[in-house]
């Protein structure tokens, strides 16, 4: 069975069926490659001078061969429209197939600059390149086993899989053909929390050892890494091996970290369980615990061997969890601007579907790909976060979930850039899902939130605290400073 990549074109199959055959240790195949070299010239010279329909002809009967030739482990990267022919569709029977996606403003600028796409004869329009790209979508989707995202970072890239029902009761074959590290070759170490753990954990197979912390944020500690790293060294983990990640937010930071720390370095494959590890933590590398002073004070850049996100686990997650959850996607959609803010700034209370958290996934993986360790385009993520981690610190990390807090600083951020238009709409986008737009004065001390504002990990040397600010969505600014008047003004607007 072969790994078999599919999407409209500019969507990079070429390039990711290089990078995944590599890490599969297969060939990698290239339908569009072999058909010119078949032709003897381009494909856009075949179109023009013999017509669709003889393209087509040829396309067909060149990707029939390769899916029948490709072997265990290979990849093959299809052409955009060969999967428009029924025998094509019926010859990916017996393989994985993979869906690329791609926004076609993305995919009309990458086709448009590369070396023959003033050439390509489904490109010269964008309104019909774009029309083109909706009336595939669908079949694309319908084909497809797994979505594949491609991450890449400086320090290494990793596959992003998401498929409904990867975590059924009774197993998934995918799941195994996916999984990143061989077995027993790497023995599993699996670390989630006890809700999680009881759903799930025996969804994954045979491990070497599992621990399950407490859930929640307030377990976030050294004293619940102290307690993974022994464990580890109790069941002889070594760095041939590898942790998985279970569960939501918390345990993907903590796992990652004790991964990051444990005798040097060891793998992490993440299979989140929420939503807001499945449109934000589990990708990116950051990891760590919190200290009682400040939110993620202590933790190391560990990027994972994989994520596996099954969007069916969602089902079992509390709605006050989701709705905590969603403000990531919020914050995401703000940054991204464009298709992604219309769909969710007009969600209206609807549950996020898997394309929304592909895009959301998407959009942190293209920042983190321009700057892994945060000294500049990273900081972006961060919007909200400032004033949020803050109010989640003040309160011991038991009073607001994460995502309550973040959408709070969102509001405090929206504020400080002026954006009243904006952050009105924010605020009644957080009131249709009952996420709180206001704390209470008398249970939250305003001076002690201004106070950890202060300590706040993106502060260099003896200056202020940087703000990330945004005008309107899809503009965000980073490296803001905002005056201390400023700043009291924006978190008392938050008091009740």
């Amino acid at each position: 069975m072969a790994f078999v990549l599919i999407g409209f074109m500019g969507a990079g199959k070429s390039t990711v069926a290089l990078q995944l055959a590599a890490a599969l240790g297969g060939r990698a195949l290239d339908s569009d490659a072999l058909l010119e070299q078949r032709l003897g010239h381009s494909i856009a010279h075949e179109f023009e001078s013999r017509g669709e329909a003889a393209f087509r002809a040829s396309e067909e009967q060149v990707v029939r061969e390769l899916l029948t030739q490709a072997g265990p482990r290979d990849t093959v990267a299809l052409g955009g429209g060969s999967i428009l022919s029924e025998s094509v569709r019926a010859a990916l029977a017996g393989h994985l197939t993979l869906l690329l996606d791609v926004e076609p403003a993305v995919a009309w600028e990458r086709v448009r600059s590369s070396s023959d796409g003033v050439e390509r004869p489904l490109a010269r329009d964008f309104e019909a390149f774009a029309a083109l790209h909706a009336e595939r979508r669908g079949l694309y989707e319908g084909l497809a086993d797994l979505s594949l995202l491609w991450a890449s970072a400086a320090s290494g890239d990793y596959p992003v899989f998401v498929a409904r029902g990867l975590l059924r009761a009774g197993g998934d074959a995918r799941l195994a053909e996916i999984w990143p590290l061989d077995r027993p070759g790497s023995r599993p170490f699996l670390v989630s929390d006890e809700t999680v753990s009881a759903l799930y954990a025996d969804r994954l197979g045979e491990v070497a050892g599992a621990i399950a912390i407490e859930p929640g944020e307030p377990h976030k500690t050294l004293a619940s890494a102290e307690r993974v790293w022994s464990e580890l060294v109790g069941a002889a983990i070594t760095r041939a091996d590898h942790i998985v990640a279970l569960g939501g937010g918390v345990v993907g930071d903590l796992a990652g970290f004790c991964a990051a720390t444990y005798q040097r370095g060891v793998p992490v494959v993440h299979v989140p369980t929420t939503l807001v590890a499945m449109v934000d933590s589990a990708y990116g590398g950051k990891t760590g615990v919190d200290l009682p002073a400040a939110k993620n004070y202590v933790g190391a850049y560990h990027q994972p061997a994989a994520v596996l996100v099954d969007p069916d686990t969602l089902v079992t997650l509390p709605s006050a969890e989701y709705a905590a959850g969603w403000v990531e996607v919020l914050k995401t959609a703000l940054i991204a601007g464009g298709s992604l803010w219309e769909r969710v700034s007009q969600s209206d209370g609807r549950e996020v579907d898997e394309r929304t958290i592909r895009d959301c996934a998407a959009t942190k993986l293209a920042v983190v790909a321009a700057d892994e360790r945060d000294a500049g385009a990273r900081q972006v993520l961060n919007l909200g976060h400032t004033v949020g981690h803050a109010i989640e610190t003040v309160t011991g990390y038991t009073r607001y979930r994460h995502g309550e807090a973040v959408g709070l600083g969102l509001l405090a951020a929206l504020a400080l850039s002026g954006a009243e238009d904006l952050r009105a709409q924010v605020r009644e986008l957080l009131q249709a899902r009952d996420l709180p737009v206001t704390f209470e004065r008398a249970s939250v001390d305003l001076e002690e939130i201004l106070t950890a504002i202060t300590r706040d990990k993106k502060r260099l040397g003896a200056g202020r605290v940087p703000f990330v600010l945004l005008s309107e969505p899809g503009e965000p600014r980073i490296g803001c400073e905002v005056s201390d008047s400023q700043l009291r003004a924006a978190v008392t607007q938050l008091s009740a």
